[in-house]
């Protein structure tokens, strides 16, 4: 893969300074992956779907428990503490499951595209194909929902290339693709504009917990230093948390104390915005986007 070129580098020093409503530091959002895996998914020329061979009902089954269970115990929890999820959806689910679909609508929950399945990649599929799988999934959550397709996560983040031109092209405004800053950050695109959101790998519960092995309270001490670091930085530019969370993973039995335990300590923070996903992208680009094109020598979005 070439160097896309998508954002110069910005030295965080010199910035310029971003504020978030009613003068808050921090912007924080949670992320909740809500995903549907095929038991037999078509095959993949780039990675494996599964850890085990075909069909995996172990890993299946841990997914499935996510959507039967443990999403209705997230959501009670976020419901709580008053914070709303931007949801990062495989919108096949609105087919197979539409009940989730209707308690986020319920709890004023943002909708966005984790593509069809999580288990259908976007490696190996051309620009035209790739415009129809975002034209499928803007269809299918304003069919459900009413709400327009604004952010983007590939599925099992499998971007190409081009995906971020595509994106800008079919009109998507931010996407999390990229991971790679503590603020909203303006993209170079061959045409349209597009943002990437910060999506921190870093909290993201499948690697923190499945991949290094790490522990609950382990996972509370990392997000209650995120959130104090950044409100703190935040003192002279605005900055982002994100959350990233899967119900199968957080909503444990046994996790799911801990997930509101971290809710608590940073919904009652003093100045923290709590967001969604579109309501950071839609301030940003309203307020701060053309300055920091201006101040990085970037074209102004079209």
């Amino acid at each position: 893969m070439r160097e896309p070129n998508h954002y110069p580098y910005a030295p965080w020093v010199g910035r310029p300074r971003i504020t978030w409503p009613d003068g808050n530091r921090l912007a924080f959002w949670v992320g909740v992956n809500i995903e549907f895996y095929e038991l037999a998914p078509p095959p993949s020329a780039t990675r494996s779907v599964w850890y085990q061979p075909e069909p995996d009902i172990t890993n299946y089954g841990h997914r499935d428990y996510g959507n039967r269970v443990a999403f209705e115990r997230l959501a009670d929890v976020m419901a709580d503490h008053g914070v709303r999820g931007s949801v990062s959806l495989n919108v096949a689910l609105c087919d197979h499951l539409p009940q989730i679909i209707e308690r986020c609508c319920e709890l004023d929950w943002e909708l966005f595209s984790h593509g069809v399945y999580n288990t259908r990649y976007l490696y190996e599929l051309d620009e035209d194909e790739q415009r129809r799988v975002i034209a499928d999934c803007r269809e299918t959550i304003r069919k459900y929902s009413g709400q327009s397709l604004d952010g983007w996560l590939s599925p099992a983040v499998s971007n190409t290339e081009t995906t971020q031109h595509i994106l800008a092209e079919e009109g998507i405004k931010y996407t999390l693709d990229l991971m790679h800053d503590d603020q909203p950050t303006p993209l170079n695109v061959r045409k349209g504009r597009l943002i990437s959101l910060p999506y921190s790998i870093e909290l993201n519960d499948v690697p923190f917990f499945n991949f290094r092995g790490l522990s609950t309270s382990e996972y509370v001490a990392a997000c209650k230093a995120q959130c104090d670091q950044l409100l703190e930085e935040g003192d002279d530019s605005g900055t982002v948390m994100c959350l990233p969370l899967h119900p199968y993973v957080i909503a444990q039995p046994h996790r799911v104390e801990a997930f509101a335990e971290i809710l608590d300590y940073i919904a009652n923070k003093r100045g923290v915005w709590l967001a969604t996903g579109r309501e950071i992208a839609d301030w940003y680009i309203a307020h701060h986007e053309a300055d920091m094109r201006q101040w990085l020598g970037m074209e102004a979005a079209a």
